[in-house]
């Protein structure tokens, strides 16, 4: 089905707070809100909306620090793509990885309480997964986060 200007907002609004009364998002966007539930409903069958979920805050649950690591794995096999894959996924810490193009094969995200408890997180990765080379960079600051996806390409 198409997607219009108001089904743009309504996943705009969702991604903003997905807690936002129904009531206020069929306001928002100048529809009846049983119009619009059953917008937000197509939107979930549809595969638009995929999770719902709830962002902590970071300070508050004592991971204020972020460090960026840059692997080299040397390895390109398929077996070494799923051990690697397993392997990242199993430490909770690191939040997002990414294959990239380039001198590196991956990036990943780590989210942790201070910059000591790296060495805790090195040496599991060392013992779970062979690599050529990796760099750490730790964040100074976050300019900008946004979990929020831009809706005008649908």
């Amino acid at each position: 089905m198409m997607i219009d200007n108001r089904d743009r907002r309504i996943l705009t609004i969702l991604q903003t707070n997905a807690e936002t009364p129904l009531t206020d998002i069929a306001e928002q966007v100048a529809l009846s809100p049983s119009a619009c539930s059953r917008r937000i409903t197509r939107l979930r069958e549809e595969g638009y909306i995929t999770n719902t979920m709830t962002l902590l805050d970071r300070q508050k649950i004592n991971l204020p620090t972020t460090i960026f690591l840059l692997v080299k794995t040397g390895i390109h096999t398929e077996d070494y793509l799923t051990h690697f894959h397993s392997a990242v996924n199993a430490i909770p810490e690191i939040v997002e990885v990414h294959r990239l193009t380039g001198n590196f094969d991956y990036i990943l995200k780590l989210v942790l309480p201070n910059v000591e408890y790296y060495d805790t997180i090195y040496k599991q990765i060392l013992r779970r997964v062979a690599f050529h080379d990796m760099s750490a960079y730790i964040s100074m600051e976050t300019v900008k986060l946004s979990p929020s996806l831009p809706t005008a390409y649908i």
